[in-house]
């Protein structure tokens, strides 16, 4: 059966800083890399997307003798919650 020691304590003090700081040395060095790359293809991936609505709207608008209306937006009457049914009560004398 071991013991715990000092020197065993201070000895995993010093590798936890030392993973800390070199993690923390590391981060400076990649992250941005990292972060630079990410945007880049997500502003590839937005104008991929921007081309594809552009040329998707030029090829209806391009049909002159078609009217297309867009009824997605058109907003519905709100219904109302039916919680129960409406039950009238009469009072006896």
């Amino acid at each position: 059966m071991q013991t715990a020691s000092f020197t065993g304590f201070i000895e995993t003090i010093f590798y936890i800083m030392a993973f800390y700081y070199i993690f923390k040395f590391l981060a400076k060095l990649f992250l941005p890399l990292i972060v630079k790359k990410v945007v880049e293809k997500a502003g590839e991936s937005f104008q991929q997307q921007q081309q594809y609505a552009q040329d998707s709207s030029w090829q209806k608008s391009s049909n002159k003798d078609e009217v297309i209306y867009d009824t997605t937006h058109a907003k519905n009457p709100r219904e109302t919650k039916k919680v129960g049914d409406y039950v009238d009560y009469e009072e006896i004398d």
